[in-house]
C-alpha cells in the first residue's frame, strides 16, 4: 500500500494510490457521503456509475447514529454500505471547529454536546482511532483542531502543539488497533493533518514535525474557512515544498473547480468537498462553460440537456426544461438528478486534468478552465 508519482508537470502531480480496497489514480476528487449516504438520494451503485473513486464519511456523525459499533457488528462501513472501493473517514476533529459553541477543547480531547439531542460526548486521539477502525475504513485521519480564520499567531501555535501530540497518539493507538483480532481493516492507514492558519512560520514548523512521523498521506486542514482563496492558495504553496514527495497530499474541503485548479498545479493529489452536491440541491449545476441556476424562467422551454459535452447519464436522458420543472413543482427526482450530474461533472474533471498531466497539456488546460467553470452564467 502505497503512493507511487508517475509524473510531475512543474509542480502538479499525476499518480497512483494503491489500497487495500483498490488503487485510486490521482489527483482524485472524493464524494461526500457524510452518513453513509449522499445527499440527494444517490447509491453507492450510482457513485460506481459515475466513476467516483473514494467516498468520504463523517466520523463523528457516525459515531452518533447508527453507531460505530452497530457498523463494527454490521461488517465495517464497505460491507454496510455495499462500496467496495476506498473510503476515507475524517476525524471529528472538524467538528471541533463547526460546533464551536457545543464543546470545550482540553489536552485529553474534545468535549462535545451531541447536536441531535444534546447528550454528552468526549473524543480524543484514542476514541477517534478506535470509532474509526470499527467503521473499518480503508483511510483515517488523525484528531486535530481546525482553528478558525482569523486566529491570533499565540493560540495557532499553541493549537498547531497540540495537534502534534494528539497526532501522535493518534499513530500509537492505531497501531495498537491494527492488529487486534476484533479488527475488520488490521490494514487502515493513517493520515496527519497540517494546520497553523494562515501563518506560513506555523505551517512550516508544523509540516515538518509531522512528517517525521512517517505516515502514510498528509492532508492539509483549517483552510476554506472564510479566508479570501489568494491566501489558500499562498498557504498551499509554502505547506507544499516541505510535504514528502512520495506520501500522498490531501486538501480538505475544497472547493470549486477552480479552487482544485489551483490546487493541483500547487501540487495537491486528492480533494473534498460537500459543494458540488450542496449547490446541486439549490439548483445550481456545473457546466463546461460556468454555473448556470436550473430554476431561471429562461429555462422553461430548452429542450437541450444540462450541458451538451456532458455524458452523464443526466445529460444523456433529461432536458433542462424537465428538470427545471422537478425543481418548481418539488420533486425529490430533482435533488437526485441534479446532484448526479454535478458529481459526475467533479469526476469527470479529474480525468480530464490526470489526461492532460498524461499528455503535458495541463498548463493549456488550467488556462482554459481556471476561471469559466467558477464563472456564474
Amino acid at each position: 500500500m502505497s503512493y507511487k508519482l508517475i509524473k510531475n508537470v512543474n509542480t502538479a502531480r499525476r499518480g497512483e494510490f494503491t489500497t487495500v480496497h483498490g488503487t485510486v489514480q490521482t489527483p482524485a476528487f472524493m464524494n461526500v457521503a457524510t452518513t453513509a449516504a449522499i445527499k440527494g438520494g444517490l447509491s453507492t451503485k450510482d457513485l460506481e456509475d459515475i466513476r467516483c473513486q473514494v467516498m468520504l464519511c463523517n466520523t463523528y456523525h457516525l459515531h452518533l447514529r447508527p453507531t460505530d459499533k452497530i457498523v463494527h457488528d454490521l461488517g465495517g462501513l464497505h460491507q454496510f454500505t455495499n462500496w467496495k472501493r476506498p473510503i476515507l473517514t475524517d476525524s471529528g476533529g472538524f467538528q471541533v471547529f463547526s460546533l464551536a459553541k457545543l464543546r470545550k477543547i482540553k489536552e485529553e480531547g474534545v468535549y462535545f454536546s451531541s447536536h441531535i439531542d444534546g447528550r454528552k460526548i468526549f473524543m480524543g486521539p484514542e476514541e477517534s482511532m478506535q470509532i474509526q477502525s470499527n467503521l473499518a475504513s480503508t483511510i483515517a485521519m488523525a484528531f486535530d483542531e481546525c482553528v478558525e480564520n482569523p486566529a491570533q499567531h499565540s493560540y495557532s501555535k499553541e493549537s498547531c502543539a497540540r495537534t502534534t501530540r494528539w497526532l501522535k497518539r493518534c499513530k500509537t493507538e492505531m497501531d495498537r488497533l491494527n492488529t487486534l483480532d476484533t479488527t475488520i481493516n488490521k490494514n487502515q492507514m493513517l493520515f496527519g493533518i497540517n494546520q497553523g492558519c494562515c501563518f506560513d512560520d506555523l505551517r512550516v514548523n508544523h509540516m515538518k514535525e509531522i512528517r517525521e512521523l512517517d505516515l502514510d498521506g498528509y492532508a492539509i486542514g483549517g483552510l476554506a474557512v472564510g479566508e479570501p482563496k489568494e491566501e489558500m492558495y499562498h498557504v498551499i504553496s509554502v505547506v507544499e515544498e516541505h510535504m514528502p514527495k512520495d506520501k500522498i497530499r490531501y486538501l480538505m474541503g475544497v472547493g470549486t473547480p477552480g479552487n482544485i485548479l489551483e490546487a493541483v498545479r500547487r501540487g495537491v493529489d486528492i480533494f473534498d468537498c460537500v459543494m458540488p452536491s450542496r449547490n446541486a440541491r439549490h439548483g445550481h449545476l456545473n457546466t463546461w462553460n460556468g454555473i448556470i441556476n436550473i430554476k431561471n424562467a429562461k429555462y422553461q422551454l430548452d429542450t437541450e440537456p444540462i450541458d451538451p459535452e456532458c455524458n452523464c447519464p443526466v445529460c444523456r436522458t433529461y432536458s433542462k426544461a424537465y428538470i427545471r420543472h422537478l425543481f418548481k413543482a418539488d420533486e425529490m427526482l430533482a435533488m437526485r438528478l441534479a446532484v448526479m450530474h454535478n458529481l459526475y461533472f467533479y469526476n469527470n474533471l479529474m480525468e480530464k486534468i490526470r489526461e492532460s498531466l498524461d499528455n503535458d497539456t495541463f498548463e493549456e488546460f488550467y488556462r482554459k478552465y481556471v476561471d469559466l467553470l467558477d464563472t456564474r452564467i
